[in-house]
């Protein structure tokens, strides 16, 4: 893999091809390995990064659409303008509305999609999750060196979690969650090609449970720059190749501790940026990236400890 390569502020990056890549965000290291099913040119996994204008908020996806080819491929470009125009977002609500409302329009046509969405806040080294009918991540934690699954009983005192795929209802609201990441803990979001892999001996798919107890064997005391490259060939090995039945899509992601202040230069030039968004946008080429109009993210944006407040609470 080659070097990690550094995020730009107002830069969205990803797509559904063949990758193998490193990035790093305000307060992430991100590994991501995607491999469409059959060689194919573009899968139905889909992967993006970004990283707002000042570099304060970093949101990532992962989601797996039904289906392949053409529809696939369009349904990665408009998922692409949507993390465009929200990219200078504090909450991932309305991006993850918007996505809802993609797929119900085209759920006629059998569109549908699984997806994970987070948003890094690297002021509080908080990541907010929001699962749409997707297997849940893995989260390992550095101090207590043990590896959980990732879902709303991470959060102490959050509400049931309605975990629905996208496009199967239309609702105006997304239900999440916050998880504090330490320095060094990691988050592992994945495709299901991972669990639905079967044991050739029984023939029973691997699972939540068991990929969560094979983690925890295997990588004990895991290294990001190699926990995928040596996750996936555990399972193939177990699974006399199923890994090749599906596409297979892992996003890594490492709490790396910088990214807590913003650079007096960032601040000065996040307007410009987004007013260079909307001079595109005017010729055509391509969403507005607007910021949510509220104190938290405007004044935030010169004064940390506004959005700092924001979200703690």
């Amino acid at each position: 893999m080659a070097a990690a390569q550094l995020m730009q502020c107002m830069e969205v990056w990803g797509g559904n091809a063949l990758v193998d890549s490193a990035v790093t965000v305000a307060g992430l290291d991100a590994w991501v390995y995607s491999k469409p099913h059959g060689q194919a040119d573009g899968g139905g996994d889909v992967y993006y990064v970004s990283s707002c204008a000042t570099g304060r908020i970093a949101r990532l996806l992962v989601a797996d659409v039904t289906g392949h080819g053409a529809a696939v491929c369009d349904a990665a470009g408009q998922l692409r303008g949507l993390m465009r125009r929200y990219v200078n977002y504090l909450d991932q609500s309305k991006f993850v509305t918007s996505m809802n409302h993609q797929f119900v329009a085209c759920s006629a046509a059998g569109c549908f999609a699984t997806a994970v969405v987070s948003t890094f806040f690297a002021s509080t080294r908080t990541l907010s999750v929001c699962n749409a009918g997707h297997p849940p991540p893995l989260l390992w934690r550095a101090k207590a060196r043990a590896w959980s699954l990732l879902d709303r009983g991470a959060a102490p005192g959050a509400p049931a979690c309605g975990n629905i795929p996208l496009g199967i209802d239309d609702y105006d609201d997304c239900s999440q969650f916050d998880v504090n990441l330490d320095v060094g803990d990691l988050v592992l979001v994945y495709t299901d090609s991972l669990i639905e892999a079967r044991d050739p001996a029984g023939g029973a798919m691997l699972g939540p449970a068991g990929l969560l107890g094979m983690v925890g064997q295997l990588l004990p005391d895991p290294d990001p720059s190699t926990l995928i490259t040596t996750l996936l060939a555990a399972i193939d090995g177990r699974t006399d190749r199923g890994l090749d039945a599906d596409d297979v899509t892992l996003l890594l992601l490492r709490a790396n501790g910088t990214g807590g202040g913003i650079a007096l230069h960032r601040s000065f030039l996040a307007p410009f940026r987004v007013l260079a968004s909307v001079a595109r946008a005017l010729a055509g080429r391509g969403p507005m990236s607007l910021p949510d109009w509220n104190l938290a993210n405007l004044g935030g944006a010169a004064i940390p400890a506004l959005s700092r407040r924001w979200r703690r609470t």
